[in-house]
């Protein structure tokens, strides 16, 4: 249960020893603007006759109010992803959206990434989730939820993601403005690991006036229907991840990035999401025997080093089962794990594979790449992200668990032949065989191996399943679509809040 007042005698004796030690409780993110008419170049003309009427919608809704979005990182994740440009458009249309950052330190993120894991159904570093842990979970936000209360005016609107913000709920609620709680993981079907995670911030979490969710079945056991709402994730069409580079600037950042070996015959240049034009000039750090070349075909995964995205399985089925039966390469490129400051387990994850990597005999090496990605600036990331996955003859995302696979979408969308696991939004982005390919059971290795094959193989086939992709993400998971439905569940809470 929760402690005394807000937080408990616990963490206000945390509070002061965090205080003394000069952690922020808050950062401010600096949040762009971008106009969302530049959509219209990619939209049919129904989406934007309805983007536009929602946008002189949301103008006189949000006029004099301040959309407060919280989380527990502004880098090295699909949720900070799509914040920095959802709250972009909405404010090129004129809302005042802002973003936090909640601080935290090694035992903090201990516990919620504990809580992370177990809403997606494993067991994680097997910890606890007991008293202690609530004590240090509430301490920690303490300070974060003092600051924002002092931030707060009445009228405003506040959004809390995922596991870490949760706890400052109670903070919210007692400024007297409406609160929305985003849970972007779950499970498909909840065993006891969740449930545990589940009771851990339900007292958290049932103070909110609205929770949201990815899909139908995440959606917890005991949650008011009246105060659901389900959200599909979204990407953007024209940030540097996503932007269209042709295919001489692709092999210049690859070979700025040193990917790829290439002799490249344009600059490696990008737009940023101001608009000006910038240059990829950051190496990747390449685990490998020796560069990609040119002429090679490979498969790529793009993904955080994080036991669920399963990059020892990946790795595994490559060298088994793909490897012996053609000439492709596997690059599995994740962010630098100094540059991701809200996930403890990415560096014991990325030594493990590397060790894998090393037992491997040296035929298969060769074959082999881990590329880590400079974060130091999370656009030129993403245009090497962008430019790896245009090159790849095809992309997995083998993940044991996924609330939304942003990377699945970010492939469609370049109309890139994607295989990828039958797991929670990932369900909803493709349609097998037409869309792309889902792996039923994530963990056959022989069953992926055949289907990364069949793509590779086949090439009229991969090639159709790309563009059909690209129309699916068109048609239901561009940032119109999201921002349209954020307005929907917005407007009535804070006509109902005065």
């Amino acid at each position: 249960m929760l402690g005394s007042g807000i937080y408990g005698f616990a963490a206000r004796r945390r509070h002061r020893q965090c205080a003394s030690m000069g952690a922020p409780p808050l950062t401010s993110v600096n949040v762009g603007a971008m106009s969302l008419e530049r959509f219209a170049i990619v939209l049919r003309p129904e989406q934007l006759d309805e983007m536009q009427a929602g946008i002189l919608q949301a103008r006189h809704v949000f006029a004099g109010r301040t959309v407060w979005n919280v989380s527990s990182t502004a880098r090295g994740g699909g949720v900070a992803e799509m914040l920095t440009t959802l709250l972009a458009y909405a404010r090129g249309i004129g809302v005042d959206a802002r973003w936090e950052v909640i601080g935290g330190d090694a035992a903090f993120f201990a516990v919620t990434k504990r809580i992370h894991n177990r809403l997606h159904g494993f067991s994680g570093d097997g910890g606890p989730l007991g008293e202690a842990e609530r004590d240090v979970y509430e301490a920690t936000l303490a300070p974060s939820g003092e600051a924002l209360s002092r931030m707060i005016r009445s009228g405003d609107i506040v959004l809390l993601h995922d596991p870490q913000t949760a706890g400052l709920v109670p903070a919210v609620r007692a400024c007297g403005v409406p609160v929305v709680w985003r849970c972007h993981v779950g499970a498909d079907e909840p065993n006891a690991l969740v449930r545990e995670a589940w009771r851990f911030l339900e007292p958290y979490v049932a103070a909110a006036d609205a929770t949201v969710f990815s899909r139908a079945a995440f959606v917890w056991e005991g949650l008011d229907p009246a105060r659901v709402a389900i959200i599909t994730p979204s990407l953007d069409a024209f940030d540097p991840k996503n932007q269209l580079l042709d295919q001489p600037t692709v092999a210049a950042i690859l070979a700025a990035s040193g990917l790829r070996r290439e002799s490249p015959t344009a600059p490696p240049a990008f737009t940023r999401m101001d608009g000006t034009v910038d240059l990829v000039r950051r190496r990747g750090k390449l685990i490998e025997e020796r560069p990609l070349g040119a002429g090679d075909s490979f498969v790529a995964q793009v993904s955080r080093w994080d036991v669920l995205k399963d990059p020892a399985g990946v790795v595994a089925g490559f060298a088994e089962h793909i490897a012996p039966h053609c000439d492709a390469h596997l690059v599995y490129a994740g962010p630098d794990v100094e540059g991701v400051t809200d996930d403890p387990e990415g560096a014991r994850v990325l030594g493990a594979v590397r060790a894998q990597w090393e037992g491997l005999p040296r035929e298969l090496r060769v074959r082999i790449h881990l590329a880590v990605l400079p974060m130091v600036d999370q656009q030129e990331n993403a245009a090497i992200v962008n430019a790896l996955q245009r090159a790849a003859n095809v992309v997995v995302q083998k993940s044991l668990a996924e609330g939304f696979g942003l990377t699945v979408a970010e492939a469609m969308w370049k109309a890139r032949p994607v295989a990828a696991s039958a797991i929670g939004g990932i369900k909803d982005q493709i349609e097998h065989g037409r869309s792309g390919l889902l792996l039923e059971e994530p963990s056959d290795l022989a069953r992926f191996a055949e289907a990364v094959r069949s793509l590779l193989d086949d090439e009229r086939a991969a090639a159709a399943m790309g563009v059909a992709a690209r129309e699916r993400v068109r048609d239901h998971f561009l940032g119109p679509r999201s921002l349209l439905d954020y307005l929907r569940l917005l407007e009535p809470l804070l006509r109902r809040s005065g």
